[in-house]
């Protein structure tokens, strides 16, 4: 079966760092992850999912939202499978359940339903 498992969030101060990671696997045959693009949503508190960001499935054209635009940065091992979120510069503000998700389009997108398969989520709590 296909997951998406999410790792590395968790407790942080304002202005410190974490790198989250989330791994794929059990994709379909003929839809190697190489070939979907990756994106990286989150969920505060009250409030709608919002687009992070996302790579293309080469791993060029990242696409940020303003919002963290200059402070995360996405990339991606297609031999691994997995693609990572680096976060510095943490805000109170970036509080929410973030979620990875795979696009067999290849495509970068800000589209939810256009991402193919979900992770569960890891949690990121940046205190003040």
């Amino acid at each position: 079966q296909v997951q998406l498992v999410e790792s590395g969030g968790g407790l942080v101060q304002a202005g410190g760092s974490l790198r989250l990671s989330c791994a794929a696997s059990g994709l379909p045959f003929g839809l190697p992850f190489s070939r979907c693009a990756m994106g990286w949503f989150r969920q505060a508190p009250g409030k709608e999912r919002e687009f992070v960001a996302a790579i293309t499935r080469n791993g060029g054209s990242p696409d940020y939202a303003d919002s963290v635009s200059g402070r995360f940065t996405i990339s991606r091992d297609n031999v691994k499978s997995t693609v990572y979120l680096q976060m510095n510069s943490l805000k109170p503000e970036d509080t929410a359940v973030y979620s990875c998700a795979a696009n067999s389009i290849g495509t970068t997108s800000t589209v939810q339903y256009q991402y193919n398969y979900w992770g569960q989520g890891t949690q990121v709590t940046v205190s003040s």
